[in-house]
């Protein structure tokens, strides 16, 4: 129970989060710039994510276990690797973003515009379901004859693979080339954009300017070196894939990192506290402002009330 209250906490912590990095972005015109509408695409990508495995994560710590079927198992399987996939693209592309920024400031407004952010965004997406498409269709094709129990929290790859009793040589390779496609190149890709934009910030001449440039892309880099870490060292380094040591790593991706995004991104971002700031002041003001329309509205019914006392007694008077 005290498991089932914690990770139930977190996960209502996650929602309300990216929920509220969602609301924030789309609702403040400052914030309508292609960082937070990249920002905007990953906080929905994490609210499916986490919903996608946390809720069975939860039935399975109140039950002591559960069951499901095969195709569930399959589809949640899928849905998580899709937006693992996803993610990676998401995070190349926000230090795509940062990278322009800062080295080619000049240049910015003309590259980043919206329709090749909204561009960029549905090539992710696409990109993130299409690549696992062939796994999950090589996984499709395997016989499951073997145990039923899966020795994780959720269907991953190798919980699946564990159960089957085909030979899974092929989609082990498969599946081994795409993961690390996704991961490293992204992430390299990553590394090499920041080694640019370090560069660039050292050529500034004074401290304040060199630790406000760098201010701007840190957030994401935590994220970055966090996500990618984890996930290399799951689905690339060759670890024993059901061991506590790998389920413990799988908490910090499924459940850590969707947590610290909203918070690394709002805490360590001036604009995002900024606009929600003002919403909590319009909000304040907009309650205090409907108490003044009660309190006058009950008193000016009192003293209709009152009046039409009085002139009911004089009536009776007369």
């Amino acid at each position: 129970m005290i498991l089932f209250v914690s990770f139930l906490l977190l996960y209502i912590m996650i929602l309300l989060g990216n929920l509220l990095i969602l609301s924030l972005v789309t609702s403040t015109k400052n914030l309508q710039s292609p960082i937070y509408i990249f920002l905007c695409s990953l906080s929905l990508s994490e609210i499916m994510f986490t919903t996608n495995l946390i809720p069975m994560f939860l039935q399975i710590l109140l039950s002591n276990g559960s069951r499901m079927y095969i195709n569930y198992c399959l589809a949640q399987f899928y849905l998580c690797a899709s937006l693992g996939a996803n993610e990676c693209f998401l995070f190349a592309i926000m230090s795509y973003d940062r990278y322009i920024a800062i080295c080619n400031p000049l240049h910015y407004a003309s590259i980043m515009n919206l329709n090749f952010c909204i561009e960029l965004i549905v090539y992710s997406w696409a990109g993130g379901f299409m690549s696992m498409l062939c796994t999950l269709i090589m996984v499709c094709q395997l016989n499951f004859c073997g145990p039923k129990t899966i020795e994780h929290f959720f269907c991953d790859f190798a919980p699946l693979m564990s159960l089957s009793c085909s030979d899974t040589f092929a989609v082990k390779m498969e599946t081994f080339l795409i993961s690390s496609s996704v991961t490293i190149f992204p992430f390299g890709f990553v590394i090499g954009t920041y080694v640019c934009i370090i560069k660039t910030i050292l050529k500034i001449p004074t401290s304040n300017g060199r630790h406000k440039t760098f201010s701007t892309c840190s957030s994401h880099l935590t994220s970055v070196c966090t996500y990618y870490g984890t996930l290399i060292i799951i689905y690339v380094l060759p670890v024993q894939s059901l061991s506590s040591f790998n389920k413990v790593v799988s908490l910090i991706y499924t459940v850590i990192t969707p947590l610290l995004n909203p918070i690394i991104y709002s805490l360590r971002n001036r604009e995002i506290k900024a606009a929600l700031q003002k919403k909590i002041k319009i909000f304040f003001g907009m309650a205090e402002f409907s108490s003044c329309c009660c309190s006058a509205e009950f008193w000016y019914r009192k003293k209709i009330r009152k009046t039409r006392a009085a002139s009911t007694a004089g009536k009776m008077e007369a």
